[in-house]
């Protein structure tokens, strides 16, 4: 039987009691993209890993990671899968960077940072099919630095948290959740979210653009009951990403900028949040993720293998990655110039056009594949990079800027 407060807390979070909770403390913190930028070492910009350690610079459909992985960062043994966001760094009054740590959930004490995980079965109680072997997918687009309302951008969410993770309650992307960084100090951190597509067309484990084989529902949500699409009909579990960064150390206003806007980045420099964004490689062994969502399992599910939160903070993998990743230092990892300042701001400018509503718990119908090459791309949006097959020139009146060999950007 679960705590009560426990329990109340997986019922308030997505209004179901049936999802499956647990940790996956940090395996490695390094510039490596092994979906995005295969091969690529270092890659564009610093992630966040956790999952089994078989995690490396190539990843490609051949790579196996139940088989190739010796130990896993995550509650549940059974699961080699990866699972990667960037990293937030603070920006100093002064312009100097320092990483910000992660830190364990509530009820998950113990674990080294890393994040939250979750797959959950539909609210109706009818089944999903478990992702395939060599499956991978993406969510969100590190491009923008504006709110477009896209569906991307509808899966993704802010809370800032008082202090013991007090305040807000209600499912992610709900009450004063933002889509974009937290504009005032959060006593008890920030949290992030990220839900991922719930529909597969049941044949490509992967698409170029890493998001065409899984859409959204149609004419409603997830938690809905919605339908998939006709072209995506293989409904899969809802997974999605929660990471609590310990943004606590860095609240002293008389380090943020002068004109008191917020000192939060990305790691691939976004100091709005739009562009936050997840990557997931699936690799549970044989039937186990099919075993809890048909067994409907919670934090608590016998028919996986468990281990406990010391056992999987000792998988970790060396640094791929000769750098310094932590700071203090001038520029971001890879020299990621820094984006998406109001004009006029100081350092980390707030987000414009300001605050809006968050997503609703769950997702709703999904992204479109990367536009043909002759058409034009918008501002903050790609233009260029090895491998891009997208819009080479900008809407008017911005130029396509090189930031390294693996993206050009509309600035």
């Amino acid at each position: 039987m679960l705590p009560k407060s426990l329990g109340a807390l997986l019922v308030g979070a997505s209004g179901v009691s049936a999802m499956l909770r647990f940790s996956c403390s940090q395996l490695v913190i390094n510039r490596l993209d092994p979906l995005v930028q295969p091969g690529a070492n270092p890659s564009g910009h610093v992630h966040q890993i956790v999952g089994g350690n078989s995690f490396d610079v190539t990843m490609d459909m051949s790579h196996d990671l139940v088989a190739r992985s010796t130990c896993t960062t995550c509650t549940f043994s059974e699961n080699f899968s990866n699972y990667w966001t960037a990293n937030m760094y603070f920006r100093a009054r002064n312009g100097t960077l320092i990483r910000v740590p992660q830190f364990a959930n509530q009820f998950l004490e113990g674990a080294d940072g890393g994040m939250t995980i979750y797959y959950i079965d539909p609210y109706d109680g009818s089944s999903v099919t478990a992702f395939a072997p060599g499956f991978r997918m993406l969510v969100g687009n590190p491009f923008l630095r504006e709110d477009r309302n896209t569906l991307d951008q509808q899966q993704s969410s802010f809370r800032c948290f008082d202090a013991n993770f007090g305040g807000e309650s209600g499912a992610p992307g709900t009450g004063t959740d933002t889509r974009h960084f937290p504009t005032r100090p959060c006593p008890g951190g920030i949290r992030t979210n990220l839900f991922f597509p719930t529909c597969w067309d049941g044949v490509n484990l992967d698409t170029p653009d890493h998001k065409s084989h899984v859409a959204y529902p149609v004419g409603g949500t997830f938690e809905m009951g919605a339908p998939c699409p006709a072209s995506h009909p293989v409904k899969l579990p809802q997974l999605f990403f929660e990471i609590m960064w310990d943004t606590r150390p860095f609240n002293n206003l008389a380090e943020w900028p002068e004109d008191g806007s917020q000192p939060f980045v990305f790691s691939f420099g976004d100091v709005t949040g739009y562009g936050q964004h997840g990557d997931y490689m699936f690799g549970w062994r044989g039937d186990a993720l099919q075993r809890a969502m048909d067994a409907r399992c919670n934090v608590l599910c016998p028919q996986l293998q468990e281990q406990s939160a010391a056992a999987a903070n000792q998988c970790k993998l060396p640094s791929f990655v000769n750098e310094d990743i932590n700071g203090p230092f001038a520029a971001l990892p890879g020299d990621n110039p820094i984006s998406g300042e109001s004009p006029g701001s100081g350092n980390g400018g707030n987000p414009s056009p300001g605050p809006s509503p968050g997503p609703s718990p769950g997702p709703s119908p999904g992204p479109s594949p990367p536009p043909p090459s002759g058409a034009l791309a918008d501002r903050w949006e790609q233009c260029g990079g090895n491998g891009w097959n997208g819009p080479t020139h900008c809407v008017a009146p911005w130029t396509c800027q090189r930031q390294n060999d693996w993206y050009s950007q509309c600035l």
